[in-house]
């Protein structure tokens, strides 16, 4: 889908500024920590009951129902120290079949302007760095949940990170009067583009920077708003209706990291067929076919698992947001990128197939041969007899 053209559209009378903005600084952190996992029920991890993750079905935005449904749990709350003072940080760890981990932080804030908020990329605490703690946490989770897992992880992988800052709406200008969502972004596009961008003087970006990071947004109520970037996201709506959308974020997040250590796994098979074929193989030409059928049988499975995760039935708004973001992910390239490596190794997987069907009829060739000569050296030994 192009990305919306913001020009068409003049925000209406004068610019009104908002003298301040409330919500939540979400993180999310992406794991792979192994191909599968059972289908069995988690009764605990960390400590804490597993649940089923769901939303509030009784808000008013549009319905729908998710395909799949993962088993979370939430932490206990954490004091911190952030950049504008103390803090309450909440923790919630999702589970997914695929072989996934998703943690979700998220940190209050009450700025003044939205430039207050590039503080909060890659927050720092007093006592360290969020994203070492999240390490941490998730490691914690593995080794809990290793007896669940099919063909594990040796170690994990650098997370997939991607930062949402929620805003709560309405916006509310000088006056107390509420601001339209998408009047207010036209107005305030570059100081938005500085902050999805991590850039802390507004004035270094250009007009095309700031026209290309807030160009994917999505607006379906008056009072709310969906800037997508790679990454980060702006989110302005209504306290507490805004888990729908930051579960198709973490959904999106989840497969990037998902589709990147599928892409690691082959990328190593192919260099080790690679070799396999050039050289002389150390491993039987039998065990090779095994091993390419093997990768070729769960990178199938894997398309398939990751593919129903984003399956949303009833909410064409959620399915443009996860569209958006998909695009700005590049999800859709690297399933190609996938998808080719795949076929190459499908490829060579023929490739070796043939060489060993050719061997075989060589030998059945060589031993009928040889069939016909004893044959014939018997027919001629008892023809010399007297």
């Amino acid at each position: 889908m192009a990305a919306p053209i913001l020009e068409i559209r003049k925000p209406g009378g004068p610019s009104r500024g908002v003298t301040r903005y409330t919500g939540r600084a979400i993180y999310l952190y992406a794991f792979d920590v192994a191909y599968d996992m059972l289908r069995e029920p988690v009764p605990q991890l960390l400590g804490q009951t597993v649940a089923e993750f769901s939303v509030d079905a009784s808000k008013r935005n549009p319905r729908h129902l998710f395909f799949n449904k993962p088993r979370m749990i939430r932490l206990p709350p954490m004091e911190r120290i952030g950049p504008n003072g103390p803090v309450r940080v909440e923790r919630t760890l999702k589970f997914l079949p695929v072989g996934a981990i998703s943690i979700m932080i998220s940190v209050p804030f009450q700025v003044q302007a939205i430039g207050d908020l590039v503080a909060y990329h890659d927050l720092e605490f007093s006592n360290g760095v969020l994203s070492a703690e999240v390490r941490q946490l998730a490691e914690e989770a593995r080794r809990e949940l290793a007896r669940y897992f099919l063909k594990p992880v040796q170690q994990l992988a650098e997370e997939e990170a991607y930062t949402v800052f929620c805003v709560d709406a309405p916006l509310v200008a000088e006056d107390g009067q509420p601001l339209s969502a998408e009047d207010w972004l036209l107005q305030h596009r570059r100081e938005v583009a500085a902050l999805l961008t991590q850039e802390p003087d507004i004035h270094q970006l250009s007009r095309q920077e700031a026209d290309e990071s807030t160009g994917r947004y999505l607006s379906y109520y008056e009072n709310d708003l969906a800037v997508l970037d790679w990454d980060a996201a702006l989110i302005v709506h209504e306290p507490g209706q805004m888990d729908e959308i930051l579960y198709v974020l973490e959904l999106a997040n989840l497969q990037l990291a998902e589709l990147e250590a599928y892409d690691r796994i082959l990328d190593a098979s192919l260099e080790r067929s690679y070799r396999d074929l050039n050289e002389r193989p150390r491993r039987s030409s039998g065990e090779i076919m095994r091993q390419l059928r093997e990768i070729r049988i769960d990178l199938a499975h894997f398309s398939d698992e990751l593919s129903n995760i984003t399956k949303f039935f009833g909410d064409w708004h959620l399915a443009r947001i996860y569209e958006n973001i998909a695009a700005r992910f590049h999800l859709g390239d690297w399933h190609r990128t996938i998808d080719e490596k795949l076929k190459t190794l499908n490829n060579l997987y023929q490739l070796l197939a043939q060489d060993r069907t050719n061997r075989y009829m060589l030998t059945l060739e060589v031993t009928i041969v040889l069939l016909f000569v004893i044959d014939l050296i018997v027919l001629i030994m008892g023809l010399k007899r007297p």
